[in-house]
């Protein structure tokens, strides 16, 4: 069997192994975040169970730890009130990154995680099945249910060689992405073999495995080998070590791609899509207005120590600026110890704290127009902060490179030698310290509420059998979650719906909230109408639930990204599928549109019929439910089909 067969068979409760079919499978670790984990732990309790069923939840602040206000200290108040109470893991703020620390401190070979963030299947780097989810995914993890999941289909990436010099792990997430785009990957796993993986850390395993969600597949899995055991010695968790690897000939893998890594060169993601990929050699002299080094994506001991070798001797460009965030406070001390961070202070580098930080827009952000080079995982416009900067994902290294010439440079033309080195210091120091494990649950611990603290969502009603409502928005492909919901300042109302609401399409539509609050008001329903992978990016289920609060009904899209979708029949809105393109070009905006006999369609799993009344035209659209999120559909949401079962 492959890597991930191995893991799903044995965690597998209802189903079997069928690519595409619903199966069901036990999580052994949670993770949340502040930006998703406020809502999740609401849920948490509105679910009303007060043992923690699963073997380790971890809840991390980690992104919105810039404390402009009250709203976000209270959050931070209310998360460890929560740890307290339930006997769950609290990762302080400033301790790091999820990613980096659960990496770290706590990520185990062959077991599954389930996290309220996209990038959970970082841990896939060091051989686990982890998977992003929304929030109320998580919670309900948390109370011991199955997570439900499509068996996902496998593709094999074989990798040969070894990379060469000024050549990243960066620059081999950059090419996956470069073959096989931001599209069309849904319900893949990339299960990653061959000789060439061999010659790679964990931490550069991570990286590949972090940035296979902007390909939008369900997670990406490494083996377990003598090169992982080498990582949890010096974690000091070789206890947690199993060797994982697939079979030989393993009929599991539906199709297989070879990347030879001595033929990967430095290459980056150009505005303002991951997979908009070109190599750095043809952007070489574009200038450089900021440089940011960090994220869960890049921020290793071994990524931070190369940068600072690269800079040593050197000064940052006197028209860059240059921000460096470590991952972990682990990551942090380490190079303080082995003399990378005296590097970095004297070249001219700006220190950030141990989180997400520019990544996600809420610091940092660049001037207008600016050009920014990051060695994050995501680029959609606007998500640094200013809507007109243009930011380049790259490698530790070409973005090193590029803080001291100013300007885009491919690293194998600078005048330094390649540094080497180690993935790990020989002895690593360790300090768990801003790690608070609760000795046990303390149901007596009373739950702190700030006031910008809404309730648990509520309010959800059965699906009406006729959905009268206009096409409050028409949208084209790609729309992301920080299209349908910003990050950034706006994050601090995560915990606030009715506020966090106001800000729905922010981006591309200042006038759509007082559009669909008017619809509300007048007993109509919003409809969005969208084109090829709606809702990519983030696992941020404010992207539905706002638009839910709104009384957006149904989306019709061309086609759904993986976790938006699932957050959207979480909270009871229609994800339909149009069946020809035709169908998308004939609706405008402000379309009257009537869905007929809906319960009854889904019910016997019949087509549903939209009729336009502006336009006089019927059609007709399809959905990729399983039976069970039918259900879930028909009872207006997961909360209350939930309740119907207990």
């Amino acid at each position: 069997m492959s890597i991930t067969r191995k893991i799903i068979e044995s965690h597998i409760e209802e189903g079997k192994f069928e690519p595409g079919e619903e199966i069901a499978i036990r999580i052994d670790q949670t993770l949340t975040q502040d930006a998703t984990g406020t809502m999740a732990y609401l849920q948490f309790e509105a679910l009303g169970i007060s043992d923690l069923k699963t073997e380790l939840s971890v809840c991390y602040v980690d992104h919105n730890t810039i404390q402009a206000g009250f709203e976000n200290a209270d959050d931070h108040r209310y998360l460890k009130s929560i740890a307290r109470k339930y006997g769950i893991v609290f990762s302080k703020p400033g301790n790091g990154i999820c990613h980096q620390v659960h990496l770290e401190r706590f990520a185990i070979p062959g077991k599954t995680l389930l996290g309220s963030d996209s990038h959970t299947p970082t841990a896939g780097g060091i051989g686990m099945f982890a998977i992003g989810a929304g929030g109320l995914d998580v919670a309900v993890a948390m109370c011991g249910s199955p997570f439900y999941l499509r068996c996902p289909r496998i593709r094999a990436l074989n990798l040969k060689g070894k990379l060469q010099p000024w050549v990243a792990a960066k620059d081999v997430a950059l090419k996956v992405l470069q073959l096989f785009t931001t599209r069309g990957n849904v319900g893949y796993v990339f299960e990653y073999r061959g000789e060439g993986v061999k010659t790679l850390s964990v931490p550069e395993r991570a990286t590949i495995a972090n940035m296979g969600a902007e390909c939008g597949v369900t997670t990406s899995v490494f083996p377990s080998d003598e090169i992982t055991l080498a990582f949890l010695q010096a974690q000091r968790r070789a206890h947690d070590w199993s060797e994982l690897k697939a079979d030989a000939d393993t009929p599991d893998y539906e199709s297989e791609v070879e990347i030879d890594l001595s033929e990967v060169v430095p290459l980056a993601a150009c505005p303002h899509s991951p997979d908009n990929v070109k190599p750095v050699a043809e952007l070489e002299g574009t200038e450089v207005n900021q440089v940011c080094i960090g994220s869960c994506t890049n921020s290793s001991f071994k990524d931070l120590m190369t940068v600072a070798r690269i800079l040593e001797g050197n000064k940052v460009h006197p028209d860059v600026e240059l921000i460096i965030a470590p991952g972990s406070r682990q990551v942090l001390a380490n190079i303080a110890r082995a003399g990378g961070l005296s590097s970095l202070i004297d070249a001219g580098a700006r220190i950030a704290e141990c989180t997400c930080g520019f990544c996600i827009g809420n610091s940092y952000a660049p001037h207008n127009d600016a050009v920014s080079l990051r060695t994050s995982n995501r680029n959609f416009m606007g998500r640094s902060g200013t809507e007109t900067a243009k930011v380049y994902l790259v490698s530790p290294e070409t973005a090193a490179v590029a803080a001291i010439t100013g300007e885009i440079t491919d690293p194998r033309n600078f005048r330094k030698s390649y540094p080497a080195v180690e993935s790990l210091p020989q002895a690593l120091y360790i300090n768990d310290s801003m790690i608070i494990q609760p000795a046990k649950k303390d149901m007596d611990v009373e739950i702190y509420r700030g006031p910008n603290m809404g309730a648990p969502p509520s309010g959800f009603i059965p699906l009406p059998d006729t959905i009268h409502g206009a096409v409050t928005i028409k949208l084209g492909d790609k729309i992301t979650t920080d299209h349908i919901i910003p990050a950034g300042s706006r994050l601090k109302y995560r915990s606030n719906i009715a506020r966090y609401a106001e800000y729905v399409f922010e981006l591309l539509d200042r006038d759509f909230y007082d559009r669909a609050i008017d619809n509300r008001a007048r007993g109509k329903y919003n409809i969005i109408v969208a084109g090829d992978s709606y809702g990519q990016g983030s696992s941020r289920e404010h992207a539905a639930l706002c638009p839910a609060y709104l009384g957006v009904k149904a989306v019709i899209a061309k086609s759904f990204e993986r976790i938006h979708m699932a957050n959207l029949v979480n909270f009871g809105i229609l994800p339909l599928l149009f069946n020809s393109h035709s169908d998308y070009d004939a609706i405008d905006m402000g379309d009257e549109l009537e869905l007929i006999a809906v319960r009854r369609s889904l019910v016997n799993n019949e087509q549903i019929t939209i009729y336009n009344k502006s336009k006089e035209h019927e059609f007709k659209v399809d959905y990729q439910l399983s039976k069970r999120e039918q259900e879930i559909i028909l009872a207006g949401g997961l909360l209350p089909y939930i309740k119907e079962r207990r």
